[in-house]
């Protein structure tokens, strides 16, 4: 169905005209990150993959360990820049019912070879960190943060990504700030922020006829990047892909395995300079809208909203939702992915059921994340997102959970 109002699937910060002006008096974009997350100082790179690929160059380089202990369930691209950096993947499964992996699990699966511990903090929601520094520091590894989805998200009241060792954030189309694509590093120590700037001019290639096509795709999201431009760019493919069964094309999941690390122009940081200035503002909406609907499903039976540990306070992209059971999740998807609405899927697999990362990923035994792969879809929490359209999800929602919670009655009957 050809339909001309397709909602993002995140909430991601649109772009104003008036950020392509000249720079004027404004605050670079290193110096606005740096204030916005407080700490010293933040180093720009390519991608947030990127800045993951240079983290561990860099703690390659400090110590003869070579395992990495990631979240089963997390984005495929970390698996790749584990390989990207020579290193050897292992996966920690997850607590039932959460993106957070099982502590007692990853005390036992690390060993004197474990280099770095790589938790991730999806879809704007902190994971609970205490056990992970305990951890890391019991077994002398190094504890990097996955904040790609969660920048302005924080726990304890200290920004997520800057509580362990080093921190690595998104800048790509779709999350809270953009520069097309781009990621940000940040580091505990004065000595990691050096060794982090050496890391990455080792590997960093100038790579100018690229950095052109990226400013002019990003002069594309500022026209595209709203419910009538999205319907041509994002929706159209989106269709095409689920026609075809393509699933992780329709989710963004088919990856390119190569990890380019090259020089971020100076025209893409004056650009997400200006439109930092409105993150905080937009952050905040993005909270109390996010609160308010999360709160409003969980009244649903048989559906379940993942949220903001105690002490913690979320970015809010899009809502995790878990269903009851995968084919309740699946009749849902069956309604909503095609509809417009902003619901999709995150991540199709756990890292074990991709094809193409069959020779980087590690046979385990991981049924939490499987399940979790599952039983979640995504809703949107952009601000385009109207009452009327949550609505109607609602709607699917209760209609796909309500045989369940039916059966589950007549059995206690």
């Amino acid at each position: 169905m050809l339909t001309f109002r397709e909602l993002p699937p995140t909430a991601g910060l649109p772009l104003s005209w008036r950020d392509f002006l000249p720079a004027g008096g404004r605050p670079d974009l290193e110096s606005g990150l740096a204030r916005f997350l407080n700490v010293r100082s933040v180093q720009i790179e390519c991608s947030g993959t990127a800045a993951l690929v240079v983290a561990l160059e860099y703690l390659k380089q400090r110590s003869k360990r070579r395992t990495v202990i990631v979240p089963a369930y997390t984005c495929p691209l970390v698996a790749l820049a584990v390989a990207r950096a020579g290193l050897r993947l292992k996966l920690c499964d997850l607590l039932r019912e959460s993106q957070e992996m099982d502590a007692n699990l990853l005390d036992r699966l690390c060993d004197s070879d474990t280099l770095a511990i790589i938790p991730t903090h999806l879809g704007g929601m902190p994971v609970n960190m205490e056990p992970l520094v305990s951890i890391a520091r019991d077994h002398g590894a190094f504890l990097v943060e996955d904040a790609a989805q969660s920048l302005g998200a924080t726990w304890r009241g200290m920004p997520v990504g800057t509580i362990g060792d080093i921190g690595v954030y998104s800048l790509t189309r779709g999350k809270g700030l953009t520069i097309n694509y781009g990621g940000v590093l940040v580091a505990k120590s004065d000595e990691a922020r050096q060794g982090l700037l050496e890391t990455s001019k080792r590997l960093s290639a100038s790579r100018p006829f690229l950095e052109a096509k990226l400013l002019v795709e990003l002069l594309g999201y500022w026209l595209l990047y709203n419910p009538t431009g999205l319907s041509l760019v994002y929706g159209l493919p989106l269709r095409s892909y689920l026609r075809s069964g393509n699933l992780t094309g329709a989710a963004g999941d088919d990856l390119p395995l190569e990890v380019p690390v090259h020089k971020v122009g100076a025209a893409r940081r004056h650009i997400g300079a200006a439109a930092l200035a409105r993150l905080p503002a937009v952050l905040e909406a993005n909270r109390e809208r996010g609160r308010s609907r999360a709160a409003a499903l969980k009244g649903l039976p048989g559906v379940k909203v993942l949220s903001e540990p105690p002490d913690s306070s979320g970015s809010w992209p899009f809502l995790t939702v878990l269903l009851e059971s995968s084919p309740a999740r699946d009749q849902a998807l069956s309604r909503l992915w095609t509809s417009g609405l902003g619901v999709t899927r995150l991540f199709v697999h756990d890292l074990t059921g991709y094809r193409y990362l069959s020779a980087i990923v590690p046979p385990s035994a991981v049924p939490n994340a499987q399940d979790f792969a599952a039983r979640m879809l995504t809703i949107s929490n952009s601000a385009w997102v109207t009452d009327r359209d949550f609505a109607r999800i609602q709607s699917v929602l209760a209609s796909s959970s309500a045989p369940a919670a039916k059966a589950r009655t007549s059995m206690l009957l």
